[in-house]
């Protein structure tokens, strides 16, 4: 059979197979995921699922594609628009990306499994997408530091932990609910959460008169 051109914003069932193969591919992984469940929760049939996406590999692909199209919607392209301060630029990416992630809470770990399987597909979010924001985060730090916001650090390491202390929160949130004997996802512990990430990056980073005003 050959495939369908997607069209999320015009094929309702196309919406509803892409969110649930979303769960399952971050549940079960590509290899675990079983496409006539997936079908079956999209209140589906699998002869659609083949029309809209081909076969299970391009299904996980479209799932990751889609992602990362609202993520540089949401959250990169506002960024590279914004003529903020570096400060203000920095809080207002971080803002984002953390509502993405809340609202997205399947997008670490799928993109953990691919890490670890060391996919094809890996090394494409890397290219086309982890290594550009990672850079792009690096150049408002630089900016900052030049600019008298910031105070003198390693750019590359303060990139990797604020992705990692935004990130890893969700990636891990199953089992520190555990942890802390309550839901980490339910909407007062996000609010909380996000405030405190904010408030540890003003305070790690800001130079003490930026900090003062």
């Amino acid at each position: 059979m050959t495939r369908h051109k997607l069209n999320p914003e015009q094929s309702g069932t196309a919406r509803r197979i892409l969110a649930a193969a979303e769960h399952q591919f971050a549940a079960q992984g590509m290899a675990g995921a079983r496409t006539d469940e997936i079908a079956s929760a999209a209140h589906a049939n699998k002869a659609m699922l083949y029309y809209y996406f081909g076969d299970k590999r391009r299904l996980h692909r479209a799932v990751l594609e889609n992602l990362f199209r609202q993520l540089r919607a949401g959250v990169y392209a506002p960024a590279a628009r914004s003529t903020q301060s570096p400060h203000k630029r920095l809080l207002e990416f971080i803002s984002s990306y953390f509502d993405f992630l809340a609202s997205h809470p399947n997008y670490p770990r799928l993109v953990q499994r691919e890490a670890m399987e060391a996919t094809k597909d890996f090394e494409w979010i890397v290219q086309e997408h982890l290594r550009p924001s990672h850079n792009s985060l690096v150049r408002t730090l630089e900016e900052g530091i030049r600019q008298g916001e910031f105070r003198s650090v390693d750019t590359h390491q303060t990139a990797f932990t604020i992705m990692g202390m935004t990130t890893s929160y969700f990636a891990a949130a199953p089992i520190l609910s555990h942890v802390a004997g309550h839901d980490l996802m339910a909407p007062k512990a996000l609010i909380s959460r996000k405030r405190s990430v904010l408030d540890f990056i003003n305070h790690g980073l800001l130079r003490s008169k930026v900090r003062s005003r």
